[in-house]
């Protein structure tokens, strides 16, 4: 899939001047079911959170079941104490009445075969429940184990973005207030360029300042080769009326999502596979287009960086 995509991308590169509609319907295609993988992420991002809390609930249940084990276990011990201490009277007993009466003798073997049966049948119930509370208690510690490192995994990933959030805000603060922005949400880091610091308008070629900016990003972006990179470009909803080299504003956030990506390859330890671009159009707005200042919020470039869930995918199957 990571091939693919760089397919697409060199493709696109290879096409800026003029791309016929085949093409874009083609790699419009390719997107959708980008997207979709992309979305397909959030869902087991989501999935992860949610087994993680199942696993919780689940060990919670399996400790509980423990100390309920454990406090049946010690009613026997005290019955089999009990039971004992009797049977220990009554064999004082039987001693003393062994020289007064054959009867009383008889009686009290009686009772003691009685007793030893009983305490034979508790001893076994104990064994019983002393082997099941170990198979629990070593059950609880392998659960207990598998769910921390699951814990630390996932706090390792956010930690990871959050660093990395840091290394961006910290390499492109002469940039942040002047159209660039740089959150962290969902477990994925989110940097948002306004236009104004890319692109003239109706253009996708990127102006000195933009380039700079996005060079210093991909500076960040080289040094973590385990985080996959999408660059949306998105427009406000005004109809693009440049020339026929573009259909609309779908051609134009894709040309413009493209350009970022060629400025990020011309970094040789960025890993190409590791890069998906993608054009949204004017149709995943963040601000209102109905004023001229929620229209230069919309017409933005976006660098979505995902970390990679093997390892957590691993635990999980494990748990």
């Amino acid at each position: 899939m990571l091939k693919k995509l760089s397919i697409i991308a060199l493709t696109l590169a290879l096409t800026t001047s003029c791309v016929s509609k085949k093409i874009y319907t083609d790699l419009e295609s390719k997107y959708a079911n980008l997207k979709k993988e992309n979305r397909k992420l959030a869902d087991a991002n989501e999935d992860l959170e949610s087994t993680l809390n199942k696993a919780k609930n689940d060990l919670a249940k399996l400790k509980q079941d423990y100390d309920n084990t454990l406090a049946l276990r010690n009613k026997y011990q005290t019955d089999y104490d009990a039971t004992k201490s009797n049977l220990d009277n009554l064999k004082a007993s039987y001693d003393a009445l062994e020289k007064n009466s054959s009867a009383s003798i008889a009686a009290n073997s009686k009772k003691n075969r009685e007793l030893l049966a009983q305490l034979e049948a508790k001893e076994h119930a104990l064994a019983a429940e002393n082997a099941r509370l170990e198979n629990l208690k070593k059950e609880l510690e392998s659960r207990s184990q598998r769910v921390a490192e699951l814990e630390n995994v996932i706090a390792s990933k956010d930690a990871a973005m959050t660093k990395l959030k840091d290394a961006i805000s910290k390499a492109l603060t002469n940039f942040e207030g002047k159209g660039l922005t740089v959150e962290q949400r969902n477990g994925k880091v989110y940097v948002s360029m306004e236009n104004k610091l890319l692109f003239q308008s109706g253009s996708w070629a990127v102006g000195s300042k933009g380039k700079q900016a996005v060079k210093q990003l991909g500076e960040v972006l080289a040094e973590n080769p385990e985080i996959a990179i999408l660059i949306e470009g998105h427009t406000d909803n005004v109809p693009y009326k440049g020339n026929d080299q573009l259909s609309g504003n779908w051609d134009l956030s894709a040309k413009r999502a493209t350009a970022i990506v060629n400025i990020l390859r011309e970094n040789p330890s960025i890993q190409p596979e590791n890069l998906t671009a993608a054009g949204r159009g004017e149709f995943a707005p963040i601000a209102s287009n109905n004023s001229s200042e929620g229209k230069a919020q919309n017409r933005r470039i976006e660098v979505i960086l995902t970390p990679k869930l093997d390892e957590i995918s691993k635990l999980l199957n494990e748990i």
